[in-house]
């Protein structure tokens, strides 16, 4: 009944604009970690909103000598459109702060714990000499992994419920990252990405 009573009161959703809790992680070969636990107020009502009102899709791609469908769902987001525009008042703010106009918005659904997205760099920026790409994490937490391209161990952040991970400078080049496959029950969990122009899902 609370996640019905949130979805009505979507439009309470907010978010910290002065970005007071963050932390900055310097990882190595020029790559950053930007993280802000709980940036977004009203994640629940957030998640609701999106999870029914946007419009999801599958997709294949090619792995080996198959085509398979990917283990998540996708679709773009209408910015002004969603939670009396909170998610482009975010848009904005990141924006301001990153010196970068963020002007793709798109939105991962991962189910349960089937779905996952493998260790990747994003395509087009991980050709690139510096990247932004911020996240926030709406629902259940899943582990978030990174790990140098060249080899080596994973660091590992619990995002959700209105987390904000942004991963800059070299990360998309010299780090890859994942939202693993778990073998235990897992709630479902929405990833909304900002990307500039490049930005693909």
């Amino acid at each position: 009944m609370q996640r019905q009573l949130d979805l009505f009161g979507a439009r309470r959703v907010d978010f910290d604009a002065s970005f007071s809790e963050l932390r900055r992680d310097e990882l190595a070969d020029g790559a950053w970690v930007d993280h802000v636990a709980g940036w977004v107020r009203g994640h629940d009502a957030l998640f609701d909103e999106l999870e029914v009102g946007l419009d999801w899709r599958t997709e294949k791609r090619r792995m080996y000598d198959r085509v398979v469908a990917t283990p998540r769902l996708l679709a773009s987001v209408p910015t002004s459109a969603v939670a009396g525009g909170a998610i482009e008042d975010m848009r904005r703010a990141l924006s301001e702060r990153y010196g970068e106009d963020f002007v793709r918005t798109t939105a991962a659904l991962y189910r349960d714990g089937n779905d996952s997205v493998a260790w990747h760099g994003d395509t087009t920026a991980r050709d690139m000499d510096t990247a932004i790409v911020a996240t926030i994490s709406l629902g259940q937490p899943r582990r978030f992994l990174l790990r140098p391209t060249s080899g080596g161990e994973s660091i590992a952040y619990q995002l959700g419920r209105g987390d904000l991970v942004v991963m800059g400078g070299t990360c998309q080049r010299t780090w890859r990252h994942t939202i693993p496959k778990v073998a235990h029950a897992a709630g479902p969990q929405i990833a909304v990405m900002f990307r500039p122009a490049w930005g693909d899902y």
